[in-house]
């Protein structure tokens, strides 16, 4: 199929408009012209009919010795009898006007009826030929026609010119899209037409779409990299060293209690490797994670459940929540769970803590969440590394991954705000995590202080 250009679509359907329209008023001024020379053609016959009735007597006494040579033929009639008439003998016709063919000739013929004063009647039928009116009228049809031609030709021509000019926003909205950029600059495409505004509008929304599209697909692939890049790094020791407990005890004939270490220590490489797997899953969630996931939740909801949950984990320590609900916050549910159950699995393994205070409440547009404990807390000097990737604190247990303050990091910016580190009232470290809450402030939840310690 013929592939059109706008421009010439537009002057095409510009002409095609014009050549309805043209030719709907051709035929209506040739019906008007050809009606018109007919009208005339009439006026002349009453004429004529008029000035014979005056002169009938007169008339009728040289009439038929006068031949009509194309031009006006004339018949009377007495009671229907012809008592003159021309070369051109016009048949009896009623009054009024009428076309007819006499020997191969049209002819406009009027008939008219004399009554006279003794009560006698007669008839004069008076015609021109038609020839020389329809020679005119398709004279004058043809110039209405050409200039009707003229019309559409020339309308064709405008459509093309302005067509141009309408559709040149839209051929630099091409040219700026086809110039191999993923995000071309589209300001001032519009160029003063709505329709090419909002062409512009929507391109640029579909380019910005494709362009976030494009991001996510890239921060995946580098999230998958980075997590086979680093289970690579994080699990190649571990495995290393439980293929040599294993070779030692295929190889040796060894004491069972020798072997019981053995085993002892590959057991506990491998729950190593799993907690390490599951703590870089984690992360990738994190990572690949969306704002049209994000729900609105009870905060404190979710730490009563965290707190519950690590009292049947670890019964012999006293997880407390001590705010009262309710906290409402925007926010990714299972992320903000991942954080209070690291932050006291962090503050049981590492830090030996035995007793855990879980708080928050609200300052403005932020939440602030602590989880104070009284354990072995960490250094101040490592206070801000802990946060990073795979970095165990001096007082971390053996069989930690690295990877639990830098989940709570993680979901901290995910939610558009921050962690750190403290001392504790409670004689440990105090974690804090600062996040946006996303949610109109009701007048009774300005603050929701934390119970005293």
């Amino acid at each position: 199929m013929l592939a059109l250009s706008l421009r010439t679509r537009v002057a095409l359907a510009t002409g095609l408009g014009a050549l309805v329209i043209v030719a709907g008023l051709v035929l209506a001024v040739s019906h008007l012209v050809a009606r018109n020379n007919i009208d005339h053609l009439d006026n002349q016959l009453d004429t004529a009919v008029g000035l014979i009735e005056l002169n009938a007597d007169t008339v009728g006494l040289f009439l038929g010795r006068v031949g009509d040579a194309g031009a006006f033929a004339v018949t009377l009639r007495d009671h229907g009898v012809v008592v003159a008439s021309t070369t051109t003998q016009l048949p009896e016709l009623p009054a009024g006007y009428s076309t007819r063919d006499i020997d191969g000739t049209g002819y406009r013929i009027r008939t008219d009826t004399i009554s006279e004063s003794t009560g006698r009647s007669r008839t004069v039928s008076v015609a021109a030929p038609t020839a020389r009116a329809q020679t005119v009228t398709r004279a004058q049809q043809q110039r209405v026609a050409a200039t009707g031609i003229a019309a559409v030709l020339v309308a064709t021509g405008l459509g093309w010119v302005l067509g141009g000019r309408a559709v040149r926003p839209l051929v630099e909205l091409t040219h700026r899209i086809s110039a191999g950029t993923l995000t071309p600059d589209l300001t001032g495409t519009g160029g003063g037409i709505r329709e090419a505004r909002q062409l512009s509008t929507a391109v640029a929304d579909m380019l910005d779409r494709i362009s976030q599209a494009n991001d996510q697909r890239e921060s995946a692939l580098e999230t998958a990299r980075t997590f086979a890049s680093t289970a690579a790094h994080e699990l190649r020791t571990p495995l290393t060293a439980m293929r040599t407990d294993l070779e030692v005890m295929r190889g040796l004939d060894l004491p069972w209690y020798q072997r019981t270490d053995l085993i002892d220590d590959v057991l506990r490489k491998q729950g190593g490797i799993e907690v390490t797997l599951t703590a870089l899953e984690q992360l990738a969630s994190g990572e690949l994670a969306r704002d049209d996931q994000r729900i609105l939740v009870d905060l404190i909801d979710i730490a009563d459940e965290a707190a519950r949950d690590a009292r049947r984990h670890h019964p012999a320590v006293t997880v407390d929540v001590r705010s009262e609900p309710p906290l409402p916050v925007r926010g990714l549910p299972t992320g903000l769970r991942l954080v209070l159950d690291n932050a006291v699995a962090n503050a049981v393994r590492h830090g030996h803590a035995t007793i855990i205070h879980i708080a928050a409440h609200r300052e403005g547009d932020r939440v602030i969440i602590t989880i104070d404990d009284n354990g072995t807390g960490i250094p101040p000097g490592e206070r801000d590394a802990v946060f990073q990737r795979f970095y165990r604190g001096s007082n971390a247990a053996r069989d930690g991954s690295g990877l639990g303050l830098a989940l709570i990091a993680q979901q901290a910016q995910l939610h558009r705000g921050r962690a750190f580190l403290t001392d504790s009232p409670l004689g440990g470290t105090r974690l804090t995590i600062e996040i946006a809450a996303d949610h109109p402030v009701e007048p009774d939840q300005q603050r929701n202080p934390p119970h005293p310690s």
